[in-house]
């Protein structure tokens, strides 16, 4: 049995059509590529502290957690998985090569909270009452060294920030509370 061959541009523009818009513009289905990125972009507003994070090295337990600071950055040294205990098992702990570690994290005025990562690590905030459910996922602004950021809606009290399976022994976070 012979199959038809279909001229090469009939056949792209065939491909192409399901993920394109009549003006060339990505569809929703298919979100635009992230832009190259040539140097760091500073972020503004309520992320600005980003670029200034001071060094803290995270807690293997709940009861020697480093304080997370809303509104400032911190350039956290991590601790290898097997070295910490975790108040709460993490949903996605990581395995023996990755690393994770526990801060704390004090909350004066009920609001939403935003924690921005430098990575794709697993992030939970656990309080009196157990895990917080996040209300927002999102990504940083391009090029800005933010590759995560998670929402809580938070009551004031003292919670602990929990990070696994982080493939590297550092992460920069930065907590703000969102207007």
């Amino acid at each position: 049995m012979r199959f038809p061959l279909i001229p090469l541009a009939a056949g792209c523009l065939m491909l192409a059509a399901p993920v394109c818009a009549q003006d060339g513009t990505p569809s929703p289905a298919m979100p635009p590529a992230a832009p190259a990125c040539t140097a760091p972009v500073a972020p503004t507003g309520a992320l600005a502290p980003w670029t200034s994070p001071t060094p803290l090295t995270a807690g293997a337990d709940g009861t020697h957690a480093a304080l997370l600071k809303a509104g400032q950055a911190a350039q956290i040294a991590l601790l290898p998985t097997p070295a910490v205990t975790y108040p709460l098992q993490p949903e996605k702990p990581g395995g023996s090569v990755s690393h994770g570690g526990v801060m704390a994290l004090e909350v004066t005025q009920a609001g939403n909270y935003r924690i921005a990562l430098s990575s794709g690590a697993w992030l939970d905030v656990v309080g009196a009452d157990g895990a917080q459910r996040s209300v927002a996922h999102g990504h940083g602004p391009d090029c800005s060294g933010i590759r995560k950021m998670v929402d809580f809606a938070l009551k004031p009290g003292h919670y602990t920030v929990q990070v696994s399976a982080n493939g590297q022994d550092t992460i920069r976070v930065l907590t703000v509370a969102l207007p």
